[in-house]
């Protein structure tokens, strides 16, 4: 009479096929492999273990903020004329790092600590020199970083870029905690509003001086 229990014969076929997977587990996630490029409908496209792994977890982090580590750092860095840059493809991240350790974690928390507000200007510009106007009258701390874009050598890479990201194509383009505030005509809006100061506030910004200053020069 069947006792219902499993055979001797399953449980060899148990302990063979788990070393197997673990075996192939290893060998996917431990070694460098890839696939040859393969071309579908025109597309050209190469798999790797390293693209695989980027899919499932995605990009780690937005490009505005490689952009802003790249611009905000000490060592004066400009964009190579040799990085194909163009308004559709974005750029891959090792540029932006510029031989920086791929911390994108303490990257991230040095932006949103010294600099959560970047103003990308141009220095003859009579919006961007309004917009630097009135972010004055807050008197911030930290104080916005001014990015002078027509006094820099990759100021054209810099604009599409920009436009690319923000979908904001002229001066300023003002980025707070990493996303898109707008220009001169938004900021004042927003001013008006009675919105803005929050804003900086929630930003992790402090705000030393009213408003109401500036209203009173104008």
């Amino acid at each position: 009479m069947a006792s219902g229990r499993p055979t001797c014969g399953f449980f060899r076929r148990r302990r063979i096929l788990l070393p197997v997977l673990l075996l192939a587990f290893f060998l996917l996630f431990s070694t460098p492999w890839s696939l040859p490029p393969l071309n579908l409908s025109g597309i050209s496209s190469s798999l790797s273990r390293a693209n695989i792994v980027s899919l499932v977890k995605g990009p780690p982090v937005e490009e505005i903020y490689g952009l802003l580590h790249f611009v905000t750092s000490d060592d004066d860095r400009m964009l190579s004329h040799s990085v194909k840059v163009d308004s559709v493809a974005p750029i891959d991240l090792t540029v932006y790092l510029s031989g920086d350790q791929p911390d994108w974690k303490s990257h991230m928390r040095r932006l949103r600590e010294e600099y959560p507000l970047v103003i990308f200007s141009k220095s003859f510009c009579p919006h961007s020199k309004r917009a630097k106007k009135l972010l004055k009258t807050y008197n911030l701390s930290p104080p916005p970083k001014i990015i002078e874009v027509d006094l820099r050598d990759d100021g054209d890479f810099l604009k599409l870029i920009l436009t690319r990201l923000t979908d904001h194509s002229t001066f300023p383009n003002i980025i707070l905690d990493g996303k898109e505030l707008g220009g001169n005509d938004d900021l004042h809006t927003l001013r008006a509003q009675g919105k803005l100061k929050k804003m900086f506030e929630n930003a992790g910004m402090t705000v030393k001086e009213d408003i109401v200053k500036e209203q009173e020069t104008q």
